[in-house]
Parts: structure tokens; sequence; C-alpha cells
């Protein structure tokens, strides 16, 4: 049941200053609205609750007006069709490639919706809550997508994925943005605050050397000719509680600590009217588990039909997993975060790109990995030379980028041709044969 400050919504199309007044301003306690929450914003358009204020019936206005507010306040409306498609091509059996293509499409609105349904929910329960909130929903899909690959024992897929969301975030996103805003701002000197790129920066080696020490570990008992894979298990099972403590001190470090720094990211002048809620608590709610289900269901067609639609279009897995489902898992952000290096604004643009990285490669793999541990799936951090390697050099570059606090379209252009080289190593890459039987052993083995 919605509260009387919602309905006095709903009908007279103003917010109730007496709940909302003590959760829209940042410095005196209120909502935190993250880098991811900003870059999000430009994906929605407001709705006129007028439109459904002359309806008579309470509830019915009442779920109207959330509709009104949840499905048609982005602009990426337009491709939630591709959701009821992709469930019909499921239910006729149609090509799975075509699957695979609908789901992936119905995925680019529901995750920018559910930055929406969080960040409204963060309004009633407070900035600790709502920042935990956005920092675990951030990247619902991937991690969703993930789970499922896990269960299906599909770790070659959620290796790559969740790499890939990595990579995206760190070259192509972050490189659009510079690139993208020193052209705009050519007679501007672009500066950004160094302290959370060096923060990320720190969370992100960390998480890379973690990811190297199995790799190592296997070249170096390779000439001895011993079995080291449940070695190579117990390493990174102990590395991941090593890098999710780490994750848990940097949400500490940002909710609390030193909050100041990442508060620092936006100016929230033009962004006053906009922080209020538009619907209720339990609506919020509801709507968030329905479209987390929704996001599961499609998740499930993606990881299913992926081979399918690799063999179909002639493309390897490994462009498809690193690639394709990143960008367009995250088109709603990483769009954001492009418009906001055009208005000079880096600060929310790393934040987007280097908050997303650090949560896929500090909570989502080695959470991957724990769930494994306990369904005994042998999910490790043995990411194999070559996707390593990739991601060493990657992040290595970025941290030589930022080091200097400014920003020119030069630094952009290496970020972006990077991607690109490492995007064509990819195309042509095929996964090798005998790793998923290694798996296969392994599992056996542990059995």
């Amino acid at each position: 049941m919605e509260s009387a400050g919602e309905l006095s919504y709903m009908e007279n199309g103003e917010s109730n200053k007496s709940v909302m007044g003590k959760e829209t301003c940042n410095n005196n306690g209120g909502v935190i609205r993250t880098a991811h929450n900003r870059s999000n914003s430009f994906m929605r358009k407001k709705s006129d609750p007028i439109l459904v204020s002359t309806i008579r019936f309470q509830m019915l206005r009442q779920f109207l007006a959330n509709l009104q507010q949840v499905i048609f306040g982005t602009k990426l409306a337009v491709l939630f069709p591709a959701i009821p498609l992709a469930i019909a091509a499921d239910y006729y059996k149609f090509g799975r490639p075509w699957i695979f293509a609908l789901s992936l499409l119905g995925l680019t609105p529901l995750a920018e919706r559910v930055s929406f349904l969080t960040e409204q929910i963060a309004y009633y329960t407070g900035p600790t809550v709502g920042g935990l909130l956005n920092a675990t929903c951030g990247n619902a899909t991937e991690l969703i997508i993930a789970l499922f690959a896990l269960y299906q024992n599909k770790i070659h897929v959620l290796k790559y994925s969740l790499m890939g969301s990595v990579l995206s975030n760190l070259l192509l996103v972050l490189g659009t943005s510079l690139l993208c805003g020193g052209l705009a701002n050519l007679k501007k000197e672009q500066r950004y605050d160094r302290k959370q790129a060096d923060v990320n920066s720190g969370l992100l080696l960390l998480g890379l050397l973690c990811h190297m020490l199995p790799l190592m570990f296997r070249y170096a008992a390779q000439p001895s000719g011993v079995s080291i894979a449940e070695s190579t298990l117990e390493l990174s099972r102990a590395s991941s509680v090593v890098m999710l403590v780490a994750y848990i001190g940097y949400i500490v470090f940002q909710l609390k600590t030193h909050r100041q720094i990442f508060d620092a990211q936006g100016d929230g002048g033009e962004d006053e009217d906009e922080e209020k809620a538009v619907i209720g608590f339990w609506s919020g709610f509801s709507w968030l588990v329905g479209m987390t289900l929704i996001i599961a269901l499609l998740s499930e067609y993606v990881v299913g039909t992926v081979e399918a639609a690799s063999e179909t279009w002639g493309i390897s897995i490994s462009f498809i997993s690193i690639i394709l489902i990143p960008i367009v898992g995250n088109a709603a952000e990483h769009a954001g975060a492009i418009i906001f290096a055009f208005k000079n604004k880096l600060d929310i643009s790393l934040g987007v790109a280097l908050g997303s990285a650090t949560q896929i490669s500090m909570f989502a793999v080695p959470l991957c990995v724990i769930v494994g541990w306990i369904m005994r799936i042998p999910m490790d951090l043995d990411f194999s030379l070559l996707e390593t390697g990739c991601l060493a050099l990657t992040i290595l570059v970025v941290a030589f980028t930022l080091q200097d606090g400014t920003s020119h379209y030069m630094k952009g252009v290496v970020l972006c041709l990077c991607y690109i080289a490492i995007s064509a190593c990819f195309f042509v890459h095929k996964i090798p044969a005998p790793l998923d039987q290694t798996n296969v052993n392994l599992e056996l083995n542990s059995a």
C-alpha cells in the first residue's frame, strides 16, 4: 500500500516534502548519487503524473503511475518488446541465434531500470543501505549471467564475460569518454580528482595479482610434470577470500570513512530537481524483484544459446563473451559516462568506468569462485595466459594514463586503439579444447 505522501504525488504531481526533505541532501546524510546513477540518468525522461491522475480507481491509478515511471520513464523503452519476443522465440523453438540476440537487446533497458529502482529505494533506506544497494546491483546483469554460466558449468563463458566487462570499462568506456571529452573541450583544461582514481587503480592491481598467482603457479610446476590442479583451485579460493575482504574495505572506505572523495564527483546543482522519489518503497522493491527475475530468465537464454550464435555467425565465443555481451549489457551506463565527459565532468566518467571495473574484478569474480566452491564446481582464478596478459597490460596502461590528474583527447585515442587491438585478437581466438575437459576432470577428482 502506498503512503499518503505518494498518493499526493500521484494526484498533484508533487512529492511529500515532509517525507523526502531529509533525503535529498547529500551533505546532511541523504542519498548518495553514485557515478552509476548519474550516468544512467541521461537515459531517463520525465513522466507527467497528470496523465493518470484522472483515473478514479486508486489501485489502478497507482499501478499505472508506477508503470509510467518504470517502463516508459526511459529512452530505452523501445527495446522492451525484445523481452516478450525472446520468450516467444524460445517457446516456439525459433533459431537459437535469434533467442540470443533478442535476449541481449532485452537486457539493455533492464540494466538501466535496475539502477533507477535501486536509486528510488535508496531514498527510503538512507545513504548507507542505499550505497550498498548501488554497489551490489551496479553490475547485476553481468553477475547474473556469470552465475548462470557457473550453474551450467560453462566456466569459459563465465571467465570471458567477466573479464570482458573489466576490459570494456577500462578501455572502451574510459577511452571514449576521454576522447569525446577532449575533443569537445579543446580550449579547456580537463582535470579530475586523482584520489578516487588511485584507490581504484590500487584495487585493480591487487585483483590482477590474485589472477596472476594461479597462472604463475601452474607454469612454475609444468616442468616437473606434477599435477597441481587441486593446489591451483585452493590457491584461487584463498585469493578470492582476500579479494572479497578488500572489496568490503573499499565499500566502508567509500560510504563511511572517506565518503567526501566520492561525493565530490557531482556538483549537485543541475540534479537538485531530480533527487526526489517518484515511486514508493514497496512498489520499487516489487519492480526490482520482478525485473531481476526477468534478467535471470534472459541471462539463462544468453548462456544457453551463446554457442549456437557463435557457430551460426562464425564468430568465436571469446569475442561474443568479451566484446558483445559487456557492450550491450551496459550500453546506457556507458553512454551516460561519455555524455558527462562532453560536459567536462570527468570525475563522474571515471567513477563509472573505474568503479564498474573494480566491482567486477574484486567482487563478481571472487564471488563466483566462492559460489562454485559451495556448488562443488571447480571455478578458479586461472584465466589462461592470453586473457591475463591482456588484463595486466590494460590495468597498467590505464594506471599510467591517469597518473597526472589531467586529460586530453590523445589519452582517449590510445585507450580506444588498445581496445580495438584486443578485440581483433579475440575475434580470431578460439577456446582450447582441453579447457572444459580439464574442468570436468577436476570436478571428478574433487568428488
